[in-house]
């Protein structure tokens, strides 16, 4: 089963360890998810996973506590999510998700992004049937048996897994999120990153000199900073 991909994954990385990038994405990530499901970590998962993803990149604890009461402040409330469909050349097509204050700012800037750079920003669900919502888990490549770690996380809503280096991908579908995490926290798992995710129901193959012609169109869009994540249908 592909994966959702998230482009160059290894120049995203070294781009966002710059903390002026990666720590407010991260806050957001996590206002949202106490927002959505509750301050307390213990009740809530996706919470969890944020902040477990938030200590991954070595954000300090009181950057973390500050996000988790924005939530209950008026800057938490007005953060929102929302995604936006596009398309770019070869017929590469674009989730992006956003996490936002001003829907009117983040809006404006992800047309001009697109406008400016060969692409093109589609009605809202336009693409809802070309992906799937799918719970993505990253973890630390196990000491364990793959075996043993599918047959286990089966009950818990696994649906597919896969070793890519040195991390273990863990997929179930959007609902199983909850669950499948506990699986993972039973068997002490080191959880690196956990995300709801868009995967593309299939997928296509660029040539070196088509994806450049995506690739400005792309880094762009990564580098908003009220994009949380970029979704396409790029093998």
């Amino acid at each position: 089963m592909g994966r959702a991909f998230e482009y160059r994954r290894a120049a995203k990385e070294a781009r966002w360890d710059k903390m002026s990038k990666v720590f407010p994405k991260l806050s957001k990530a996590i206002t949202v998810a106490a927002k959505e499901g509750g301050i307390e970590p213990d009740m809530n998962p996706k919470l969890r996973a944020a902040i477990a993803a938030a200590k991954a990149e070595n954000m300090p604890k009181d950057n973390i506590d500050a996000a988790i009461k924005r939530a209950n402040g008026k800057d938490g409330s007005d953060i929102k999510t929302i995604f936006y469909d596009g398309k770019a050349a070869h017929g590469v097509q674009i989730i992006a998700e956003c996490a936002t204050d001003n829907p009117t700012r983040t809006v404006a800037n992800v047309k001009a992004i697109f406008s400016k750079n060969g692409g093109e920003v589609l009605p809202s669900g336009s693409l809802s049937f070309m992906f799937s919502r799918k719970s993505v888990f990253e973890v630390a490549k196990p000491s364990l048996d793959m075996e043993e770690i599918e047959l286990e996380l089966i009950d818990f809503g696994l649906t597919d897994i896969e070793l890519e280096d040195e991390i273990l991908y863990i997929y179930g579908d959007y609902t199983s999120f909850g669950t499948l995490h506990e699986g993972i926290e039973k068997l002490a798992l080191e959880l690196k990153k956990a995300t709801l995710q868009y995967i593309p129901n299939s997928t296509i193959v660029l040539s070196e000199e088509q994806m450049q012609d995506v690739e400005r169109l792309l880094d762009k869009l990564e580098d908003d900073d009220d994009v949380q994540a970029v979704y396409t249908n790029i093998e």
